[in-house]
This record gives structure tokens, C-alpha cells and sequence, in this order.
């Protein structure tokens, strides 16, 4: 959907409200848009400290509908995660963007009420009822399998730790090589 399903106020409201955003970014959160279709708002959430989920970069989308603010926007994580909360199909399930949902309340709101959702999971409202089941009954476990669904999904590796690790095992092989021919020279002398 464009903007042009979205009336000029519900517009103007939106893009005042990312323009704040981007003046005044939010702690761990990056936010994502294009101005020709504000229908769909993405950010990047930067995994929380002393959760499972640090060290993390979750991707979601906020999808407005036509009639927002009225109706509430649907949330969706793009990055896997394994949280109560977040279905096996990456929609959110909070109550700010469910049955709380107030024309008040603004993206900013919504986002920081998602990232808090990381910090503290709601098990009793699952949509994952396997991870709220584990939550209940074994925090540790529900914890180790989250840190590693964060750690396949959510931490990329970077091509600099590869290039890092292939000079490093380089100079290893250059300074055996050197090594080996003075070795080699000091025979025949």
C-alpha cells in the first residue's frame, strides 16, 4: 500500500512522527522507512543486555493499516526468534497493539513497547505456546535455546572476522615458510 490510501492527516501525523524518530533515535532501536509508502515501517532492534536475545539484531515490520490510528498497526518480526510472544510466522503479540490499543499511542510507543517485550516476555499470552510452556516450566532451557536461535538468526557473521582469521592463519603460514628456509639454509652451510 501507498500513501495515497492514507488520508493527508493520518500522513501528516506518521512522517512528523519518523521525522522525530530520526532527529531523536531511540536507545537500541533503528527505524526504517521510505516516504512514499509509510504504510510499512521497519526497524532494526538491537537485542537487549542480560536477555537471551543480546547481541542480537531483530528485524521487524510495523504495518499501518488504512484506517490507522483508529485500528491498531499489526506487528511482525522478519528476524526468527524464539519468544512467547512472537508466532512461529513472526507475528507480535502485545497487548499495546491488541485489545489496548488507543489512537493515542504512537510508533514511538509501539516500538518501545515491542523492544520491552524482549526484556520481559508476557508466557500467559503466548502465540508461541512451546516457548511460553518452556518459560513456565524451565527458564534455563527456554533461555539456552533462545540464545541460540539468536545466535543463528540474529548475529551475522562479518566478513572482516573471516578476513581477520585468513591473515592471521597467512602470516602463520608465511612465518613457517621463513622459518623453514633459514631452517633449510643453516643445513647446507
Amino acid at each position: 500500500m501507498s500513501n495515497e490510501n492514507i488520508s493527508p492527516m493520518v500522513l501528516k501525523r506518521v512522517m512528523k512522527e519518523l521525522a522525530e524518530l530520526n532527529k531523536t533515535p531511540l536507545d537500541g532501536i533503528k527505524i526504517i522507512f521510505e516516504e512514499d509508502n509509510i504504510s510499512e515501517i521497519h526497524a532494526i532492534i538491537q537485542g537487549p543486555e542480560k536477555t537471551p536475545y543480546e547481541g542480537g539484531n531483530f528485524t521487524m515490520k510495523l504495518v499501518l493499516s488504512s484506517d490507522f490510528p483508529h485500528s491498531a498497526p499489526k506487528g511482525y518480526f522478519i528476524t526468527k526468534i524464539f519468544h512467547p510472544n512472537v508466532s512461529k510466522t513472526g507475528e507480535i503479540c502485545v497487548n499495546t497493539i491488541k485489545r489496548d490499543w488507543s489512537p493515542n499511542l504512537g510508533i514511538k510507543h509501539i516500538f518501545l513497547v515491542i523492544k520491552c517485550l524482549l526484556i520481559n516476555p508476557n508466557p500467559e499470552s503466548a502465540l508461541n505456546e512451546e516457548a511460553g510452556k518452556l518459560i513456565l516450566e524451565n527458564y534455563e532451557e527456554f533461555s539456552k535455546y533462545a540464545k541460540l536461535m539468536t545466535q543463528i538468526h540474529a548475529i551475522k557473521k562479518t566478513d572482516s572476522n573471516i578476513q581477520t582469521n585468513s591473515k592471521t592463519n597467512s602470516k602463520s603460514k608465511s612465518k613457517s615458510k621463513s622459518n623453514q628456509i633459514k631452517k633449510n639454509k643453516s643445513k647446507n652451510k
